[in-house]
């Protein structure tokens, strides 16, 4: 028996309706607020990754999937989404277009890390990217965007967490002073950091290890260490927030995962699953277009772990999703009856409903304990009698009621509707 990589997970049936329910909500929210889908390839260039993620996170330096092509190309399964949206950006100039440029993806990823509950090797994401917007009333937007997205999907209980990181200006400054405070502790932090050390100290409070998390508790915070245009930046986007009465917390410690991050950084966060855990995390990034060559352009988006939410709805008691079950399940005994049958279903389903027939050769007993399996709203016996007739009995499976109809689509349409 061949079973499925390590982690991945196969989307059963049983689940489907409520990552089809999660995804028309995304595609509906954001036709909203004018974002229009976007769909890039599962596979890029590998240093696209490794100039618009960072060469000092963890997802450039552990995690990604890069191999050789035939043609000897170095190839990377996409770790994430917005590099991929900055390169379609460019490439498509779609910067000719009026801005600003509103997009959202719903994509696999894919990361070598250890899986565990909630994350996996392959997983899936919704996000959106918004280029062009240089006000900073567009980080309200997207902010925005993501509470409504969840509201809409009935999640309750999330927290609103909100940072600034500064601009190249006032991080230069800043990460001298980080380099001179985790110098004291280089014996003691791990050999990631290290390197981060030289290259790119904020990377250090991001890190996982116990250890290192103790060391960056008292290190010196960015947000008290902002130029005064990032300080405004950010005290705009909370004005915009609290005129829409939009809770949050400002914690100094949300510094995001990938280097591409500028000044506004936030991250959604639940405890409905036990401890506390991130469904969605964004910001800005200034200067990722220029680095991937295109023209300077501002940007700002998020991304939200789809298994994880799916995780919190269920936790939330939030499935209720739409009904599969069929409208109606036609049994047939004998030949006769088994053409009409699939003439019945076939006009039925043309019709709108779902309309089940036996595809087994089962008894009619067994046909209709099938039906009540499926848990069936009507059912209709066809035999000799019913098809000399032109009639039959269509049953309601919940009451037992039944009411004698014409072996039509329309007659039947007009009992079960």
């Amino acid at each position: 028996m061949i079973n499925k990589p390590r982690g991945t997970e196969d989307i059963l049936p049983s689940d489907s309706p409520l990552w089809r329910k999660i995804e028309q909500t995304a595609h509906s929210v954001c036709a909203e607020f004018g974002f229009k889908e976007i769909r890039t390839p599962v596979f890029e260039d590998t240093s696209l990754f490794q100039r618009g993620v960072g060469d000092t996170t963890d997802v450039v330096q552990k995690e990604m999937y890069t191999f050789e092509d035939k043609g000897g190309r170095s190839i990377t399964l996409r770790p994430e989404g917005t590099a991929s949206l900055v390169r379609s950006f460019i490439e498509n100039s779609l910067y000719a277009n009026p801005q600003p440029t509103k997009l959202y993806y719903l994509i696999s990823c894919y990361r070598y890390e250890k899986p565990q509950s909630g994350r996996l090797r392959e997983f899936h994401q919704f996000g959106i990217e918004c280029f062009g917007g240089t006000s900073d009333a567009a980080d309200a937007e997207i902010i925005t965007l993501a509470l409504t997205f969840f509201k809409r999907l009935g999640v309750k209980d999330l927290k609103l967490n909100l940072n600034s990181i500064g601009c190249p200006v006032c991080k230069k400054a800043y990460n001298e002073k980080l380099k001179a405070y985790f110098e004291k502790y280089r014996d003691k932090l791990c050999e990631t950091c290290l390197t981060r050390l030289d290259k790119n100290p904020m990377r250090i409070i991001d890190c996982k290890s116990e250890i290192c998390s103790e060391i960056a508790k008292d290190a010196p915070r960015m947000i008290d260490n902002l130029c005064d245009d990032c300080k405004a930046h950010f005290e705009n986007t909370k004005k915009y927030l609290d005129a829409l009465d939009i809770e949050y917390t400002v914690n100094p410690n949300i510094v995001r995962g990938l280097d591409y991050y500028t000044r506004t950084v936030f991250e959604i966060t639940s405890d409905a699953l036990g401890a506390q855990s991130t469904v969605c995390g964004g910001g800005r990034y200034n200067g990722l277009v220029e680095e991937l060559g295109g023209k300077p352009t501002e940007g700002i988006g998020f991304a939200a772990g789809l298994e994880r939410l799916v995780m919190i709805m269920k936790a939330q008691g939030l499935c209720d999703t739409e009904d599969l079950r069929p409208d109606i399940f036609i049994a047939a005994i004998g030949d006769a009856a088994d053409l009409t049958a699939q003439k019945l279903v076939y006009d039925l389903r043309s019709m709108g409903y779902k309309a089940e027939r036996d595809l087994c050769g089962r008894s009619v007993k067994a046909q209709m304990k099938y039906a009540n399996k499926l848990n069936s709203a009507f059912s209709l016996v066809l035999g000799d009698d019913e098809i000399k007739n032109n009639s039959a009995e269509l049953k309601n499976m919940s009451d037992g009621e039944s009411v004698s109809v014409a072996l039509s689509a329309d007659e039947i349409s007009s009992h079960i509707r």
